[in-house]
Formats: structure tokens, sequence, C-alpha cells
């Protein structure tokens, strides 16, 4: 499984979660972060950094209102070059 960020993240964009993140899997798509589905080692550290409470657990996100999210992290990578994916992996921090 991977984490997911959904809507808090909207508009606020910490980084504190990037910058605990071991494997650098957070992007900046614009007006929120995501995290790559394929890279994500599901390790956890990055839930308690975010001061808006806006990733969990893949599997906790489905089923409630946030669960468009899931969907949308995975189709933002498939419809992105790999030059737009590690752009948006720098603007993360």
């Amino acid at each position: 499984m991977t984490h997911v960020v959904f809507s808090p993240c909207i508009g606020t964009k910490d980084t504190a979660c990037v910058q605990v993140c071991p494997v650098d899997c957070f992007f900046d798509v614009g007006e929120m972060l995501i995290i790559s589905p394929e890279e994500c080692i599901d390790c956890g550290a990055c839930v308690d950094e975010c001061p808006v409470d806006a990733i969990l657990p893949e599997e906790d996100v489905v089923g409630t209102p946030e669960a468009p999210f899931v969907e949308k992290n995975r189709v933002w990578f498939e419809e992105r070059s790999t030059e737009e994916i590690e752009a948006a992996r720098m603007l993360a921090g």
C-alpha cells in the first residue's frame, strides 16, 4: 500500500512531510503535494509531520469522502512525462 495526501493539503503545501520522507516520494502539483504510489515505502513518517492531518494510509482513505484522491494521485503520475514528474519532485523540496 501507499500513503495518500488529500484535501486539507490544498492551498497549504507545508513541506514538513517532505523533509522526513526517506525515499523522496513527494511531488508539488500546484495546489497541493502528492505522494508517488510507486515510490512510497509505507513507512508513515510523514503522517505525524503533516500539520493539517492530510496524509493517511491508502486503506484508511478508501471508502471516505476523501477517496477520490487515491485515484487523482495515481492518474497524475500516469498522465505526466518523466520530465514533468521530476520537475514536480524538485518543487516539493
